[in-house]
């Protein structure tokens, strides 16, 4: 079964490779969706995959790359789409 997780991360986040960090971590994990910083400083991520990985992406945002200081992450789950083919970083 495949899940679909939206996280908005808050805290430092910007500035501090958490794009790129978080690419590498959802590749990593088999993972498939985008990333991106939003205009309020946050840096929203969509990430879809198995039950296990998108929980494990989680936990990941929730102290993101070594420099972010994230504050909390506000987190909703829905069934999967399948509309994305890998994992992306938006500008």
């Amino acid at each position: 079964m495949k899940r679909r997780g939206h996280f908005v991360c808050h805290g430092r986040v910007q500035g501090v490779f958490f794009r790129d960090s978080a690419r590498e971590e959802a590749n990593h994990i088999g993972l498939t969706g985008w990333v991106r910083n939003r205009p309020d400083g946050t840096v929203e991520l969509v990430a879809e995959g198995g039950i296990e990985g998108v929980e494990d992406f989680h936990r990941w945002c929730v102290h993101g790359p070594p420099y972010a200081n994230v504050t909390s992450v506000d987190v909703s789950y829905s069934a999967a789409t399948g509309e994305f083919e890998g994992f992306c970083v938006h500008f």
